[in-house]
């Protein structure tokens, strides 16, 4: 994205057509960005809760104070682990090192995790567990369009990520087939070769039918099988039991149509499997995508050029965020913080003794689902997330934060979360601060800042700098005194070197030089590494894994009193929970409300009305949506967006059920009653 400020201070976008990605391509959340800059609602002043309960303007030596003085008093009554840090997948790389810093060295505490933990959580955990490394995409994302058959399991990449379905459209040009996997018909699925509507979550099954199809037709690569995996055999039993038959009663997709994809799949020259929330986000999340790479690992695919498997990620900056130690078990560079190696690395980095080092801490929904319990966090600083509206369970995790001793937000809008606050306080927007990010190819760019913030506002990275200086223990407070992003970065290059998303050779200089640089890049003369295992995996065998996974049901199906399947997701208007897009004239015009999508037939068995209003109910709390009626969707399931808080808020219906390993909330599946409001 290009940036011009005007005479008059307005700021305007433009697509870049000389970027590698996007070509010049924005959508239109791109292009309506920078009305926010500016917005009438914006922060520029801390907010204090004052002895009426109010929130009040305050200074910064003010707001500041309330905050040290109430950490210390937490820590001094329940420990150190009773302070919580919940970050963002949209912070820049540097504020995602640095809050990782900050939770450890500065609080000494254990519990930090962030809203990634909610999106790519599951693919990176079956990336790592099948390759020995998790990078959304291990290609670039032009080898998308040179693809012979897709395999789009639970995206509409359309709507949520329209820049990039130019090479999609490509690919279909050029004569290649796409199989999208979605319970709805989107605007994907609708311009597809095949639409596989499968029952919500089935998509275990739905692989293991198509890998069954491939090993009973002779379609797979027995010599890369045999030269560059292990675990085959056990792959190959249990797929013996998922016959298309089977899988049709299960899925809910006729076996012809199943044995029609894996044809398409197996015959292709260069066939790539693609996965996004609608598998991952599960309580069997990561089994869904191990079962689907191993359908790239029959097929040979993994590490051929426009072939393999990839996970398209979600938020700005997806990618990097879940590198650099937001994550209640990792430190930076992808080091598991359960590594003697790596806590001693990073110990050296920070200065301090590895001893002094937390280990791993709760998970993100597991953090929030304890807050103000005994044992559990009692004061929280939130950057960059607007948790009442994106957590599972909504309402309880607003009671949660209710019941905190001190809750700290910071944020440019007073989200909903901002409004539960003991302490507001206000940052830089996105075109006024500089910083690195890694996009879904694990191509690390640089955002350059095109303004400055107004007056009265500071960035994240000089909000946490000014709190670890004077939390940290004595003698470590230098440790957050940086002067600019790249400071910091330079800091973050050491802290990863030698870790699996290696940055120790990227620069702002060769990141300029080269419109982006592919980790791992080990070395200043390293050009970085566009495309990963091409001759081996980096594990120990030097093999990949393929895993056996057996098809769970979700946590919960629908009865009697929960007739029906909800599954929620993104609309093109909005974004994650609002915050921005809701404050947007141009966005909001296009999306007001929510709404509920429900199969005609479905519509009139619940006396319900195009237009009109409708109550959903789950066994955790209601919601209003107003009724559209659409044969693009099953008949047994419905869908909402959870753009949205308060009474319209989709989240107060959602599943916190989690997933063994990756910890991911199952977001896409559970059971729900209509009826009209």
């Amino acid at each position: 994205m290009a940036l011009t400020v005007a005479d008059d201070g307005s700021v305007h976008a433009a697509g870049d057509p000389t970027w590698p990605v996007s070509r010049g391509a924005l959508c239109i959340k791109g292009w309506s960005a920078p009305e926010t800059l500016a917005h009438p609602e914006r922060l520029t002043t801390p907010l204090v809760r004052d002895g009426e309960g109010r929130l009040v303007a305050a200074t910064w030596e003010v707001a500041l104070a309330r905050i040290v003085d109430g950490v210390r008093a937490v820590q001094a009554k329940h420990g150190r682990d009773a302070v919580g840090v919940f970050g963002g997948g949209s912070l820049t790389n540097e504020k995602a090192y640095l809050l990782g810093k900050f939770a450890r060295v500065a609080l000494g505490t254990s519990n930090i995790d962030y809203n990634g933990r909610f999106c790519m959580s599951s693919a990176a955990a079956a990336g790592a567990r099948a390759f020995g490394i998790d990078r959304g995409l291990p290609f670039p994302v032009s080898d998308l369009e040179h693809s012979d058959a897709i395999l789009l399991v639970g995206a509409n990449v359309a709507e949520t990520m329209p820049p990039i379905m130019q090479y999609f459209e490509a690919q279909r040009a050029r004569g290649g087939a796409l199989l999208v996997v979605d319970p709805r018909r989107s605007t994907t699925a609708a311009g597809a070769t095949m639409h596989l509507q499968l029952t919500p979550g089935s998509d275990a099954a739905l692989a293991n039918g198509i890998l069954h199809v491939l090993i009973r037709d002779g379609l797979i690569d027995e010599h890369y099988l045999r030269d560059r995996t292990e675990g085959f055999e056990d792959v190959r039993a249990l797929s013996a039991g998922y016959w298309p038959e089977r899988v049709e009663r299960v899925t809910g997709i006729r076996e012809a149509d199943i044995v029609r994809a894996a044809r398409l799949l197996g015959e292709a020259k260069r066939p790539m499997i693609l996965t996004a929330r609608g598998a991952e986000q599960q309580s069997q999340g990561v089994g869904n995508v191990l079962a689907f790479i191993d359908i790239a690992l029959v097929l040979g695919a993994v590490g051929k050029p426009s072939a393999g498997y990839g996970c398209l990620t979600g938020q700005g900056n997806g990618q990097g965020g879940r590198e650099h130690g937001q994550k209640c078990d990792q430190l930076p560079g992808y080091r598991r913080i359960d590594d003697p190696a790596a806590r001693a690395h990073l110990a050296k980095v920070w200065n301090v003794p590895e001893i002094e080092l937390p280990g791993a801490g709760r998970s993100a929904y597991e953090m929030l689902d304890a807050l103000g319990t005994e044992g559990g966090v009692q004061a929280l600083i939130v950057l960059g997330s607007n948790v009442v509206v994106s957590s599972p369970d909504a309402a309880n995790i607003e009671r949660r934060l209710r019941a905190l001793e001190l809750l700290v937000v910071v944020d440019f809008f007073l989200s909903e979360t901002a409004a539960l606050a003991d302490v507001v306080l206000p940052s830089a927007q996105w075109a006024e601060e500089g910083g690195t990010m890694t996009n879904l190819e694990g191509r690390v760019i640089l955002r350059e800042a095109a303004m400055k913030p107004p007056a009265g506002v500071r960035t994240d990275l000089e909000i946490l700098g000014a709190l670890g200086q004077v939390l940290a223990p004595e003698g470590r407070g230098a440790g957050f005194a940086f002067a600019s992003p790249e400071a910091v970065f330079e800091e973050l290059r050491w802290a990863t070197a030698g870790g699996i998303a290696d940055y120790a050779g990227i620069s702002y200089e060769k990141i300029r030089a080269q419109k982006g640089v592919f980790w791992p890049c080990p070395s200043d003369e390293h050009a970085g590494t566009p495309r990963l295992f091409a001759e081996r995996f980096p594990t120990p065998s030097g093999r990949a894994r393929l895993h056996a996974i057996s098809h769970l049901s979700p946590a919960e199906e629908p009865d009697d009193e929960y007739p029906l399947y909800l599954t929620t997701g993104r609309v093109l208007a909005q974004y994650q929970s609002g915050t921005q897009t809701r404050r947007t004239k141009k966005l909001l015009s296009l999306a007001p409300e929510p709404f509920v999508e429900v199969h005609p037939a479905t519509a009139r068995h619940f006396g319900l009305v195009a237009g009109e209003r409708a109550v959903l109910t789950t066994r955790r709390g209601a919601a209003v949506f107003r009724v559209r009626a659409t044969d693009t969707i099953r008949r047994d399931t419905i869908f909402a967006p959870f753009h949205w808080g308060g009474a319209q808020s989709a989240n107060r219906l959602t599943n916190p059920a989690l997933d063994p390993v990756s910890r991911m909330p199952e977001f896409k599946v559970c059971a729900v009653r209509i009826s009209s409001a």
